[in-house]
């Protein structure tokens, strides 16, 4: 199959273009990197001409929520018009398990604004909504210090593995897996607990301040719906392996 990968220089895009590639598909990688300025779309008709599906794995650049709103609309509108104009037949776009169950998560509704301007835009979309990445906990913990400390948002998250994420993509992209998916790991785990035996394995004297995350978060909106797929190794099994 021809699968046009957007944001495929991105951790997810990458791993996902290595996967494809290496089972014998053409990649199309769109990106800033590659040439691709998706907010504007030029170039996006010769790119998309001949794909058998579009795959959106762009991140937006910032956490607002206008802003990221904005940004994934437009990706959404700019891939999908082109892929109607060209005459792609199907669109799967990546999107974070309990999006839909957190207003007071500004990033998380720009993600549900990202899933409707695919469904009012792309052609014959399916959604995958994956839990947080194993990588989460370790961003955390590099984005919240501050001196001998680092504040860290005490709720529950249920995080699965990359490598997970893009078999299920490349599933949906290919057909052999149908309808919009959920995708978590198997087992429940609290991000502050995580940070801190990230810490300690580090050695750092560092000091883990749990803080009070958006009320939905620290409710469970993060955690996976009984019907999700449950998938790959536990975070600390990861971990090992990654440090092992």
């Amino acid at each position: 199959m021809r699968i046009a990968v957007a944001g495929a220089t991105g951790l997810i895009g990458s791993k996902l273009s290595q996967l494809a590639a290496g089972e014998g598909h053409e990649v199309v990688a769109i990106a800033r990197e590659t040439g691709f300025d998706l907010l504007t779309g030029d170039g996006l008709d010769a790119a998309l001409t001949g794909a058998d599906v579009v795959v959106d794995v762009t991140q937006s650049p910032t956490l607002d929520e206008a802003e990221a709103s904005t940004f994934f609309e437009t990706v959404a509108r700019n891939l999908g018009e082109s892929a109607h104009r060209v005459g792609v037949p199907r669109t799967v776009a990546l999107s974070i398990v309990g999006a839909d169950k957190s207003p007071d998560y500004g990033y998380y509704v720009a993600k549900v604004a990202q899933e409707n301007a695919h469904r009012r835009y792309s052609p014959e979309p399916v959604v995958l909504r994956a839990t947080q990445f194993h990588e989460f906990a370790g961003q955390m913990l590099g984005w919240n210090r501050s001196g001998s400390t680092t504040s860290i948002i005490d709720v529950p998250t249920q995080p699965v593995a990359t490598a997970e994420i893009v078999r299920l993509l490349l599933d949906l992209a290919t057909g052999a897996r149908t309808g919009d998916t959920e995708l978590a790991g198997p087992k429940v785990e609290q991000l502050v607990d995580q940070v801190r035996e990230l810490v300690r394995r580090s050695g750092e004297d560092l000091e883990v301040v749990a803080v009070p995350g958006p009320p939905s978060m620290a409710g469970g909106s993060m955690l996976p719906d009984d019907a999700a797929l449950l998938r790959g190794p536990d975070w600390l099994t990861w971990l090992d392996e990654q440090q092992g």
